[in-house]
């Protein structure tokens, strides 16, 4: 099974929660007790899956400005370049949109900005730090 899913199973939040962990804690030195915080409940949490085994997650919910936030976006390494970070941005932005959000806003690291550029998010505000890493607010309209 390839593919994107929504979670919607205790399994496969858990599956959503090793990758973050891969990524941000073990990878990039995220401390553990900031990387699950009070958003999980409300967010909505994708999945993508190579051959059944869990590769990348993100998760959106809404802002406190109404715009839809993506977040914790994840792509393990043996897996980057594939483009699943992109499936999972697609996937994301189209639950965002059938919720009705016309604008979608994420806190990008740095070194990712790229990335998001590409998929036609702009630069909002100067860089801050977040656990550690650089960031920048970036956001896109979601009528395109």
């Amino acid at each position: 099974m390839h593919g994107v899913e929504v979670v919607e199973t205790a399994a496969a939040f858990r599956e959503a929660l090793a990758v973050r962990y891969a990524v941000f804690v073990d990878e990039q030195g995220v401390p553990a007790s900031v990387e699950v915080d009070d958003h999980e409940a409300e967010a909505t949490h994708f999945l993508a899956r190579v051959d059944g085994a869990a590769v990348g997650t993100a998760r959106y919910r809404t802002a406190e400005s109404g715009a839809a936030k993506i977040e914790r976006v994840a792509v393990r390494d043996t897996h980057r370049g594939e483009g699943w970070g992109a499936r999972l941005m697609d996937a994301a932005e189209a639950r965002a949109r059938e919720a009705g959000h016309d604008r979608a806003v994420l806190d990008a690291q740095t070194s990712a900005a790229g990335f998001y550029a590409a998929r036609g998010y702009e630069r909002v505000g100067g860089v801050f730090d977040e656990a550690g890493i650089p960031h920048v607010t970036m956001e896109r309209p979601l009528d395109e």
